[in-house]
């Protein structure tokens, strides 16, 4: 029973760290209608940016939330000046400019810092505490934390505030919205910004545990794109859901299903996918698109 515990809260916690990018791609996509691939080259960018402020002496919970500030800025001039040129074109085009500035930041990333692996301290303590016969770190239960009250705040600010439905109605229709009198360019500034800002918690999430790399999000990416998908685009809660069943199977398909082990892991959110995808392809809490002819 201990090791079932175990493997449940590390999933969760894992899992936490799949949910905080794939709530970025979910910030982004309700703001802009696009799939953010650079979510992952941000994270990476802002944990840099907080990493170097602690290493000037600045403490390290005002060094986390300098980077946040700093990422949010970031996120709205990356759109302002490069994506909004593509916006409103050819949705691939757009994908494909979000690749190539993820290619772009982690090659600036390794250019500066190298890819040798920096530590990075926790936020949380590194103690542990039993549960029903499980050692639980402490800095796991944090994560699980911070993300349950990202994913409260952000599915109240879509359905519960007026930047939350300007930027919903900017994502559906900029045109219709900007004729009701919204500023669609500022709000979509606002939403890369705010995307960025939870790449930023990402990122300083996860450096803790893999150390910091210029491709330490690279598999998390891959993850949180699953989550998305598995947990609908347009629910924050569905892709927090989903991203804690992937971590959570994930531990627990390697340890109890002999075949598949640890080397085989990997394909358990990817057969999830073709099989919500065959039952319920707006993912499991998205909304189903409906098309007014």
């Amino acid at each position: 029973m201990g090791t079932f515990i175990q493997l449940v809260i590390d999933g969760l916690s894992t899992g936490s760290i799949y949910a905080a990018l794939a709530l970025a791609i979910v910030l982004v996509n309700q703001a802009t209608g696009l799939i953010n691939f650079a979510q992952g080259g941000m994270a990476v960018l802002s944990a840099y940016i907080a990493w170097v402020l602690n290493g000037f002496g600045i403490p390290l919970l005002l060094a986390i939330l300098a980077a946040v500030v700093i990422s949010f800025f970031l996120g709205a001039v990356i759109e302002r000046f490069l994506i909004r040129r593509f916006e409103g074109g050819d949705p691939d085009t757009a994908v494909v400019a979000t690749i190539g500035l993820l290619t772009l930041i982690t090659g600036l990333c390794a250019w500066i810092w190298t890819y040798n692996n920096r530590l990075f301290p926790s936020l949380f303590p590194l103690e542990t505490v039993q549960i029903a016969g499980a050692v639980i770190s402490v800095r796991s239960l944090g994560t699980i934390v911070v993300i349950v009250a990202i994913m409260l705040l952000l599915q109240a600010l879509f359905l519960g505030t007026k930047l939350g439905l300007a930027l919903r109605a900017v994502a559906i229709n900029p045109a219709s919205a900007a004729f009701s009198g919204v500023n669609v360019g500022r709000n979509l500034m606002v939403g890369w910004g705010l995307a960025a800002v939870l790449g930023a918690v990402a990122g300083v999430l996860v450096a803790p545990q893999l150390t910091l790399t210029p491709g330490m999000m690279d598999s998390a990416l891959v993850y949180a794109l699953a989550a998305c998908i598995l947990g609908g685009l347009s629910s924050p809660i569905g892709v927090v859901v989903a991203a804690w069943l992937i971590g959570v199977l994930e531990n627990l398909a390697a340890v109890y299903v002999p075949f598949i082990g640890h080397d085989l892991k990997i394909a358990v959110p990817f057969i999830l996918i073709f099989v919500v995808l065959i039952v319920r392809p707006q993912g499991l809490f998205g909304r189903k698109a409906v098309v007014r002819v």
